[in-house]
Protein backbone atom coordinates (compact mmCIF):
# COMPACT_ATOMS: atom_id res chain seq x y z
CA UNK A 1 0.00 0.00 0.00
CA UNK A 2 1.59 3.29 -1.10
CA UNK A 3 -0.99 5.85 0.01
CA UNK A 4 -2.77 6.81 3.19
CA UNK A 5 -5.83 8.90 3.91
CA UNK A 6 -5.24 12.56 4.76
CA UNK A 7 -7.82 14.98 6.17
CA UNK A 8 -7.95 18.68 6.92
CA UNK A 9 -8.52 20.09 10.41
CA UNK A 10 -12.27 20.45 11.08
CA UNK A 11 -12.39 24.24 10.70
CA UNK A 12 -10.47 24.13 7.40
CA UNK A 13 -12.64 21.26 6.16
CA UNK A 14 -15.80 23.22 6.88
CA UNK A 15 -14.55 26.25 4.96
CA UNK A 16 -13.37 24.21 1.97
CA UNK A 17 -16.62 22.29 1.65
CA UNK A 18 -18.73 25.42 2.02
CA UNK A 19 -16.81 27.16 -0.78
CA UNK A 20 -16.92 24.17 -3.17
CA UNK A 21 -20.64 23.66 -2.54
CA UNK A 22 -21.33 27.32 -3.20
CA UNK A 23 -19.51 27.35 -6.56
CA UNK A 24 -21.05 24.00 -7.52
CA UNK A 25 -24.55 25.25 -6.79
CA UNK A 26 -24.04 28.46 -8.73
CA UNK A 27 -22.62 26.64 -11.76
CA UNK A 28 -25.58 24.24 -11.76
CA UNK A 29 -28.09 27.11 -11.61
CA UNK A 30 -29.39 29.41 -14.34
CA UNK A 31 -26.92 32.10 -13.25
CA UNK A 32 -24.62 33.45 -15.96
CA UNK A 33 -21.47 31.29 -15.93
CA UNK A 34 -19.25 34.26 -16.80
CA UNK A 35 -20.45 36.04 -13.69
CA UNK A 36 -19.88 32.99 -11.49
CA UNK A 37 -16.35 32.49 -12.82
CA UNK A 38 -15.48 36.18 -12.48
CA UNK A 39 -16.67 36.51 -8.90
CA UNK A 40 -15.05 33.23 -7.87
CA UNK A 41 -11.67 34.32 -9.24
CA UNK A 42 -11.93 37.82 -7.76
CA UNK A 43 -12.33 36.28 -4.31
CA UNK A 44 -9.76 33.51 -4.78
CA UNK A 45 -7.19 36.06 -5.90
CA UNK A 46 -8.00 38.33 -2.91
CA UNK A 47 -8.95 41.24 -5.19
CA UNK A 48 -12.46 42.01 -3.93
CA UNK A 49 -11.59 45.48 -2.59
CA UNK A 50 -9.81 46.57 -5.77
CA UNK A 51 -12.59 45.10 -7.94
CA UNK A 52 -15.34 46.95 -6.07
CA UNK A 53 -13.34 50.18 -6.17
CA UNK A 54 -12.97 49.82 -9.94
CA UNK A 55 -16.67 49.00 -10.39
CA UNK A 56 -17.59 52.08 -8.37
CA UNK A 57 -15.59 54.28 -10.78
CA UNK A 58 -12.50 54.65 -8.59
CA UNK A 59 -9.02 55.10 -9.96
CA UNK A 60 -7.11 52.01 -11.08
CA UNK A 61 -3.82 51.75 -12.94
CA UNK A 62 -3.77 50.23 -16.45
CA UNK A 63 -2.16 47.10 -15.02
CA UNK A 64 -4.85 46.80 -12.33
CA UNK A 65 -7.57 47.23 -14.94
CA UNK A 66 -6.15 44.47 -17.14
CA UNK A 67 -5.87 42.18 -14.13
CA UNK A 68 -9.41 42.87 -12.95
CA UNK A 69 -10.89 42.52 -16.42
CA UNK A 70 -9.05 39.23 -16.81
CA UNK A 71 -11.10 37.53 -14.11
CA UNK A 72 -14.03 37.63 -16.52
CA UNK A 73 -13.67 34.78 -19.07
CA UNK A 74 -15.64 36.85 -21.56
CA UNK A 75 -12.53 39.08 -21.71
CA UNK A 76 -10.19 36.12 -22.36
CA UNK A 77 -9.14 34.23 -25.49
CA UNK A 78 -8.00 30.61 -25.55
CA UNK A 79 -5.96 28.96 -28.29
CA UNK A 80 -8.81 26.58 -29.07
CA UNK A 81 -11.02 29.56 -29.88
CA UNK A 82 -9.12 29.93 -33.16
CA UNK A 83 -9.94 26.40 -34.34
CA UNK A 84 -12.29 26.35 -37.33
CA UNK A 85 -14.75 23.79 -35.95
CA UNK A 86 -15.62 26.10 -33.04
CA UNK A 87 -17.98 27.81 -35.50
CA UNK A 88 -20.34 24.81 -35.19
CA UNK A 89 -20.16 24.35 -31.41
CA UNK A 90 -22.36 27.25 -30.38
CA UNK A 91 -23.17 27.24 -26.66
CA UNK A 92 -21.09 24.12 -25.92
CA UNK A 93 -17.83 25.92 -26.54
CA UNK A 94 -18.82 29.09 -24.68
CA UNK A 95 -19.70 27.12 -21.58
CA UNK A 96 -16.55 25.00 -21.70
CA UNK A 97 -14.40 28.06 -22.36
CA UNK A 98 -15.65 29.78 -19.22
CA UNK A 99 -15.18 26.68 -17.07
CA UNK A 100 -11.75 25.97 -18.54
CA UNK A 101 -10.75 29.55 -17.70
CA UNK A 102 -11.77 28.97 -14.08
CA UNK A 103 -9.81 25.69 -14.00
CA UNK A 104 -6.65 27.28 -15.42
CA UNK A 105 -6.78 30.40 -13.28
CA UNK A 106 -7.47 28.37 -10.15
CA UNK A 107 -4.23 26.51 -10.89
CA UNK A 108 -2.42 29.88 -10.75
CA UNK A 109 -3.53 30.49 -7.16
CA UNK A 110 -1.63 29.34 -4.05
CA UNK A 111 -4.65 27.20 -3.16
CA UNK A 112 -3.91 24.94 -6.13
CA UNK A 113 -1.09 23.40 -4.06
CA UNK A 114 -3.42 22.50 -1.19
CA UNK A 115 -4.11 18.96 -2.39
CA UNK A 116 -7.02 18.21 -0.05
CA UNK A 117 -8.82 21.29 -1.39
CA UNK A 118 -7.60 21.39 -5.00
CA UNK A 119 -8.46 17.81 -5.93
CA UNK A 120 -12.02 18.26 -4.77
CA UNK A 121 -12.41 21.64 -6.47
CA UNK A 122 -11.19 20.31 -9.82
CA UNK A 123 -13.36 17.20 -9.47
CA UNK A 124 -16.38 19.47 -8.98
CA UNK A 125 -15.40 21.51 -12.05
CA UNK A 126 -14.91 18.34 -14.11
CA UNK A 127 -18.54 17.36 -13.53
CA UNK A 128 -19.57 20.65 -15.15
CA UNK A 129 -16.85 20.83 -17.83
CA UNK A 130 -16.52 17.28 -19.19
CA UNK A 131 -19.16 15.47 -21.20
CA UNK A 132 -19.14 12.94 -18.39
CA UNK A 133 -17.04 12.45 -15.25
CA UNK A 134 -17.30 9.51 -12.86
CA UNK A 135 -16.86 9.32 -9.11
CA UNK A 136 -13.72 9.76 -6.98
CA UNK A 137 -11.50 11.11 -9.75
CA UNK A 138 -8.30 12.99 -8.90
CA UNK A 139 -7.03 15.76 -11.15
CA UNK A 140 -3.69 17.30 -10.22
CA UNK A 141 -2.12 20.63 -11.18
CA UNK A 142 -1.39 21.92 -14.66
CA UNK A 143 -3.78 19.72 -16.68
CA UNK A 144 -4.83 21.30 -19.98
CA UNK A 145 -7.61 20.56 -22.46
CA UNK A 146 -8.60 21.70 -25.92
CA UNK A 147 -12.28 22.21 -25.11
CA UNK A 148 -13.19 19.90 -22.24
CA UNK A 149 -16.71 19.06 -23.37
CA UNK A 150 -15.52 16.21 -25.63
CA UNK A 151 -14.01 14.25 -22.72
CA UNK A 152 -15.62 11.36 -20.86
CA UNK A 153 -13.94 10.00 -17.74
CA UNK A 154 -14.88 6.92 -15.69
CA UNK A 155 -14.65 6.28 -11.96
CA UNK A 156 -11.47 6.46 -9.83
CA UNK A 157 -9.32 7.98 -12.57
CA UNK A 158 -6.06 9.73 -11.66
CA UNK A 159 -4.54 12.40 -13.93
CA UNK A 160 -1.24 13.74 -12.62
CA UNK A 161 0.61 17.05 -13.06
CA UNK A 162 1.07 18.81 -16.41
CA UNK A 163 -0.90 16.34 -18.53
CA UNK A 164 -2.44 17.46 -21.81
CA UNK A 165 -5.82 15.93 -22.65
CA UNK A 166 -6.56 17.01 -26.20
CA UNK A 167 -10.24 16.74 -27.09
CA UNK A 168 -10.41 18.46 -30.44
CA UNK A 169 -11.84 15.09 -31.48
CA UNK A 170 -13.27 12.83 -28.76
CA UNK A 171 -11.46 11.37 -25.77
CA UNK A 172 -12.83 8.47 -23.71
CA UNK A 173 -11.06 7.44 -20.50
CA UNK A 174 -12.31 4.34 -18.67
CA UNK A 175 -12.46 3.40 -15.00
CA UNK A 176 -9.36 3.28 -12.78
CA UNK A 177 -7.07 4.74 -15.46
CA UNK A 178 -3.79 6.34 -14.36
CA UNK A 179 -2.16 9.04 -16.48
CA UNK A 180 1.26 10.11 -15.21
CA UNK A 181 3.00 13.49 -15.20
CA UNK A 182 3.79 15.18 -18.52
CA UNK A 183 1.84 12.70 -20.64
CA UNK A 184 0.01 13.94 -23.72
CA UNK A 185 -3.06 12.26 -25.22
CA UNK A 186 -4.21 13.52 -28.62
CA UNK A 187 -7.43 13.27 -30.61
CA UNK A 188 -6.40 15.27 -33.68
CA UNK A 189 -3.65 14.96 -36.23
CA UNK A 190 -2.11 17.26 -38.87
CA UNK A 191 -1.37 16.43 -42.48
CA UNK A 192 2.38 16.04 -43.11
CA UNK A 193 2.31 18.40 -46.12
CA UNK A 194 -0.32 20.93 -45.11
CA UNK A 195 -0.31 21.23 -41.35
CA UNK A 196 -3.48 23.33 -41.46
CA UNK A 197 -5.36 20.21 -42.65
CA UNK A 198 -6.62 18.55 -39.46
CA UNK A 199 -8.22 15.15 -38.93
CA UNK A 200 -10.11 14.44 -35.72
CA UNK A 201 -10.34 10.99 -34.12
CA UNK A 202 -11.85 9.18 -31.16
CA UNK A 203 -9.02 8.20 -28.79
CA UNK A 204 -9.78 5.54 -26.18
CA UNK A 205 -8.03 4.68 -22.91
CA UNK A 206 -9.75 1.56 -21.57
CA UNK A 207 -10.35 0.49 -17.95
CA UNK A 208 -7.30 -0.05 -15.72
CA UNK A 209 -4.81 1.17 -18.34
CA UNK A 210 -1.71 3.14 -17.35
CA UNK A 211 -0.21 5.90 -19.49
CA UNK A 212 3.08 6.55 -17.71
CA UNK A 213 5.54 9.44 -17.38
CA UNK A 214 6.20 11.74 -20.37
CA UNK A 215 4.52 9.41 -22.86
CA UNK A 216 2.38 10.32 -25.88
CA UNK A 217 -0.77 8.69 -27.26
CA UNK A 218 -1.41 9.60 -30.86
CA UNK A 219 -4.89 10.51 -32.07
CA UNK A 220 -7.23 7.59 -32.76
CA UNK A 221 -5.24 5.03 -30.76
CA UNK A 222 -6.89 2.64 -28.31
CA UNK A 223 -4.90 1.83 -25.17
CA UNK A 224 -6.39 -1.53 -24.18
CA UNK A 225 -7.76 -2.64 -20.86
CA UNK A 226 -5.15 -3.21 -18.12
CA UNK A 227 -2.30 -2.30 -20.50
CA UNK A 228 0.75 -0.12 -19.83
CA UNK A 229 2.42 2.48 -22.04
CA UNK A 230 5.96 2.78 -20.68
CA UNK A 231 7.64 6.05 -19.74
CA UNK A 232 8.81 8.33 -22.56
CA UNK A 233 7.08 6.19 -25.20
CA UNK A 234 5.02 7.38 -28.16
CA UNK A 235 2.26 5.08 -29.38
CA UNK A 236 0.67 5.33 -32.83
CA UNK A 237 -0.97 1.87 -32.98
CA UNK A 238 -3.39 0.14 -30.62
CA UNK A 239 -2.10 -1.52 -27.46
CA UNK A 240 -4.01 -4.79 -26.86
CA UNK A 241 -5.44 -5.53 -23.43
CA UNK A 242 -2.88 -6.62 -20.80
CA UNK A 243 0.11 -5.73 -23.03
CA UNK A 244 3.08 -3.56 -22.10
CA UNK A 245 4.20 -1.25 -24.89
CA UNK A 246 7.44 0.75 -24.96
CA UNK A 247 9.62 2.74 -27.31
CA UNK A 248 9.20 5.46 -29.90
CA UNK A 249 7.34 4.37 -31.90
CA UNK A 250 6.07 2.10 -29.14
CA UNK A 251 5.47 -1.60 -29.69
CA UNK A 252 4.10 -4.38 -27.52
CA UNK A 253 7.12 -5.90 -25.81
CA UNK A 254 5.51 -8.11 -23.16
CA UNK A 255 2.30 -9.33 -21.57
CA UNK A 256 1.64 -8.61 -17.90
CA UNK A 257 2.63 -11.52 -15.69
CA UNK A 258 -0.37 -13.71 -14.92
CA UNK A 259 -2.52 -12.35 -17.77
CA UNK A 260 -1.11 -14.50 -20.56
CA UNK A 261 -4.16 -16.78 -20.82
CA UNK A 262 -6.55 -13.89 -21.59
CA UNK A 263 -4.24 -11.64 -23.62
CA UNK A 264 -3.75 -11.60 -27.37
CA UNK A 265 -0.32 -12.91 -28.36
CA UNK A 266 2.40 -10.31 -28.85
CA UNK A 267 2.43 -10.79 -32.60
CA UNK A 268 -1.23 -9.65 -32.73
CA UNK A 269 -0.32 -6.25 -31.30
CA UNK A 270 0.84 -3.12 -33.06
CA UNK A 271 -2.18 -2.82 -35.37
CA UNK A 272 -3.17 0.60 -36.71
CA UNK A 273 -6.96 0.95 -36.39
CA UNK A 274 -7.08 4.73 -36.23
CA UNK A 275 -9.05 5.03 -39.47
CA UNK A 276 -11.97 3.25 -37.77
CA UNK A 277 -12.12 6.13 -35.28
CA UNK A 278 -11.97 9.09 -37.66
CA UNK A 279 -14.48 11.85 -36.82
CA UNK A 280 -15.78 14.07 -39.64
CA UNK A 281 -15.17 17.79 -39.06
CA UNK A 282 -18.01 20.18 -39.78
CA UNK A 283 -16.78 23.56 -41.01
CA UNK A 284 -19.06 26.24 -42.50
CA UNK A 285 -18.55 26.93 -46.21
CA UNK A 286 -18.41 30.68 -45.56
CA UNK A 287 -15.70 30.46 -42.88
CA UNK A 288 -13.32 33.42 -42.82
CA UNK A 289 -10.08 31.41 -42.91
CA UNK A 290 -6.97 32.67 -41.10
CA UNK A 291 -3.84 31.52 -42.94
CA UNK A 292 -1.24 31.78 -40.18
CA UNK A 293 1.65 30.37 -42.24
CA UNK A 294 0.99 31.77 -45.74
CA UNK A 295 3.10 29.08 -47.35
CA UNK A 296 3.22 27.91 -50.95
CA UNK A 297 2.64 24.17 -50.54
CA UNK A 298 2.93 23.27 -54.21
CA UNK A 299 5.54 20.47 -54.40
CA UNK A 300 8.29 20.89 -57.02
CA UNK A 301 7.46 17.54 -58.63
CA UNK A 302 3.73 18.22 -59.01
Amino acid sequence: MTKRHVSLPPAAEEGVQEFIDEVDTRLASDEDTCEVVKETLVDLMGDRDAYERWQAGGDVTPAERVRLQGYDPCNATLESEYYAEVETMDADFQQSKYLQWLWRQFDATPMADNIAFALRFRRMLAHHLFEECGDNCRFFKGITFTYGHNITVGDNVVVHDDVHLDDRGKLSIGDRVSISDNAAIYTHDHDVVDQTAVTNYHTIIEDDARVTYDSMVRAGVKVGRNSVLAAKSAISKDIPAHHIAAGSPAQSIAIKDGWESVADPLEDGNVDRREERRIPIEIPDNLNVFDEFQRDLTPPDA
